[in-house]
């Protein structure tokens, strides 16, 4: 039988990976796991999964080259995420390792906080709460409704359109921007960035965190939001220029924030940003939900089940360059 080690440090196994997987998954291979608390580097997990044929990656796992070169029976590199951004496909290529990526799972979960960001914002609850907590008044203050106000999308990928869907069943009005994909649909408007940030009550960032990303969120675009707005972060820390969102909510340039990904380590948001008076910050928990969580655990599993009878499984990322894998399992 085959045998894959389970790199997710103990404490992070039941979120992000759970029972119904872990039964899943010894049902088609031995399975050995990750024996401590500790994020593996490289050079540990080459150490503990010798002889492994395949190993389900934890999102903070890297695959690097000496990873890869350290492990001359690996098969494969399962990640159990939809971000390979620090998997070198290059030299997993290299070394004829094939790699996955799981497919989104959380859209409707991450969906919804930003529903419930919007609101909390809009209402003054974390600062009241806060204020109640700290043993101070809070002082009544007027809210807004999602009703009737202007939504705009920043990507219009499976999250945005699932966002779009939701909002538009809240009365809202939505704008979208995505240079890469058409709406197609009459009751979204489709604008340039600019034209987004000027009329947007909400901005919502959901572009894909490439390197033309980079910095999206910057000190002009920060300058061509309304002083009302609110901008939310719930794709990648890498988008947003961290200075300018803090000058921006110094300044009353825009009226604040929440952040459920940002620039620190797991792509947290950075504490010194989740500090400010104007933001509500989450630790990166909008896609932790049992079903979303499930989903992409359990498509790990099936693709090993397909990777062990020599198929190419959904979400494979080089398999015309995988020859360890084809010469195990071809």
């Amino acid at each position: 039988m085959t045998t894959v080690f389970v790199s997710h440090p103990q404490s992070r196994l039941a979120h992000y990976f759970g029972d119904r997987a872990t039964a899943a998954l010894r049902a088609i291979a031995q399975v050995r796991f990750n024996p401590t608390d500790n994020e593996l580097s490289s050079v540990e997990l080459a150490a503990l999964a010798q002889g492994c044929d395949a190993i389900v990656s934890y999102r903070q796992t890297a695959g690097d080259e000496a990873l890869f070169a350290g492990l001359p029976d690996l098969k494969a590199f399962v990640r159990c995420a939809i971000d390979i951004r620090n998997i070198d496909v290059a030299a997993a290529s290299r070394h004829g390792v094939l790699v996955t990526q799981a497919s989104a799972g959380f859209v409707a979960a991450v969906s919804e906080w930003i529903v419930g960001a919007m609101i909390d914002l809009a209402r003054h609850i974390s600062v009241s709460t806060a204020l109640y907590q700290a043993g101070r008044p809070a002082v009544p203050a007027m809210g807004r409704e999602l009703r009737g106000s202007t939504l705009g999308v920043i990507g219009y990928g499976q999250i945005g359109r699932y966002l779009c869907d939701v909002a538009l069943a809240l009365g809202m009005r939505i704008v979208v921007h995505d240079p890469y994909a058409s709406t197609g649909r009459a009751e979204l408007a489709q604008v340039g960035l600019d034209a987004l940030l000027a009329q947007s009550d909400f901005v919502a960032c959901l572009a894909p965190a490439h390197e033309a990303n980079e910095n999206l969120m910057n000190a002009a675009a920060f300058a061509a939001m309304q002083p009302h707005a609110f901008f939310i972060n719930a794709s990648r820390g890498n988008l947003v220029d961290e200075d300018a969102l803090l000058a921006a909510l110094d300044a009353g340039t825009i009226a604040g924030c929440a952040l459920d990904v940002g620039r620190a380590s797991d792509q947290m948001p950075s504490p010194h940003v989740a500090a400010h008076p104007r933001v509500i910050a989450t630790p990166h928990i909008g896609g932790l939900t049992p079903p979303a969580v499930e989903h992409q655990a359990m498509e790990t599993v099936a693709q090993l089940g397909e990777i062990f009878r020599g198929r190419v499984p959904k979400g494979a990322v080089n398999a015309p360059d995988a020859f360890r894998w084809q010469k195990a399992f071809g």
